[in-house]
């Protein structure tokens, strides 16, 4: 598959039944982001070191277990680390938090912002590592389309129905620097170093928008000219192009607003992870548990036709009949299918097996 994204690279850290965990990294910039925290005893802390924010459906334990290994890792780091979750999630955090004791805490030791997502505003709530986690109330902020910005990657976020409140996000690509070439020479503009110092403006977000020395073709003859507003220039010269983007859903009903709010939310994404929880003949099974079947999902894809289709959260039940899931799948034209195996974690230890190791 060729590269969907310039500067994103989302890593599906679970096999087809294993807890979901999604983690999305800003290559320039060596940080992530990770989107639910299931299973994640077997991910490497290199990996969990660069996340500057997890976003959670839910507060289920198979989409939130994982944070205890993500704590494990990061806690004693001095730096700020943003959780966001659904009306309720800064209760359910404190309490994993105050499962611990933190008498040994440090003044280095990182701090916690969570933010609740709510119908209109989000909530935002401070746990702050050197004094052992303790919980403030930051405030309340009207809600807004972008609920988080990290370089490349913006962030929003719709509420939705599990029977309790789950959150489905969209992760888009931002920050493309791109010039079009035939604007270039309308201006008479000549490629060189100066598009270097301008490619660093854009992505310092023009603190410095002023003076710059460009190189420029003038009646035959080439000229360095002072433009006085880079940003403007770069207005001018900008090329065309559409931003790829990450849908994320899971643990929903399938319900009429679900429907409506999904697939707003992710209409035309280059890549849905979404959830498959039962095969079509369980259909009551999914309604009873406000789980979506593979006839919702094959609906919800009419709709929403991303490129690319990952379905994740299989029910345990099928252990063993993947194939069958994929073979009810029914994508529209357009939307490639991406396979993987059930597990991804490691096998389970036995007790005969650890024995063959001890000397």
């Amino acid at each position: 598959m060729t590269r969907l994204f310039r500067y994103l690279e989302p890593t599906y850290f679970s096999g087809l039944i294993d807890d979901p965990c999604l983690v999305i990294r800003d290559r320039p910039i060596h940080q992530s982001i990770m989107i639910d925290c299931g299973a994640l005893s077997h991910v490497a802390k290199r990996e969990m070191k660069p996340v500057r924010a997890i976003f959670v459906t839910h507060a289920h334990m198979d989409h939130f277990m994982g944070f205890d290994a993500f704590l494990r890792q990061v806690h004693a780091s001095p730096r700020t680390i943003d959780l966001f979750g659904p009306p309720g999630f800064a209760d359910r955090v404190e309490a994993r938090l105050r499962g611990y004791d933190w008498n040994l805490a440090e003044p280095y030791w990182c701090t916690f912002m969570v933010h609740e997502i709510h119908q209109f505003d989000v909530h935002s709530f401070r746990f702050y590592g050197p004094d052992a986690f303790a919980r403030s109330k930051v405030g309340v902020a009207p809600r807004e389309g972008i609920i988080y910005r990290l370089n490349h990657m913006e962030v929003s976020a719709e509420l939705l129905d599990h029977g309790i409140p789950v959150l489905a996000f969209r992760v888009v690509e931002q920050k493309i620097f791109q010039v079009d070439p035939q604007k270039m020479a309308a201006l008479g503009l000549i490629p060189g170093e100066w598009m270097r110092e301008l490619k660093r403006r854009f992505f310092e977000d023009w603190k410095d928008s002023g003076q710059l020395k460009v190189v420029r073709r003038v009646n035959d003859e080439v000229q360095e000219q002072l433009i006085e507003d880079a940003q403007g220039l770069y207005n001018k010269i900008q090329g065309e192009y559409s931003s790829a983007s990450i849908g994320y859903l899971t643990d929903i009903g399938f319900l009429a607003g679900n429907r409506e709010k999904a697939e707003r939310l992710l209409n035309g994404v280059t890549l849905l992870v979404g959830e498959c929880a039962f095969l079509q003949d369980d259909k009551h099974k999914a309604r009873s548990s406000h789980h979506l079947c593979t006839a919702d999902m094959n609906e919800m894809l009419e709709q929403i036709r991303p490129k690319y289709f990952l379905p994740v959260h299989l029910s345990k039940t099928y252990l063993g009949r993947s194939d069958e899931l994929y073979a009810e799948l029914s994508p529209p034209t357009g939307t490639t299918i991406l396979r993987m195996p059930e597990h991804l974690t490691p096998m389970p230890l036995y007790s005969c097996d650890a024995m063959q190791l001890y000397r």
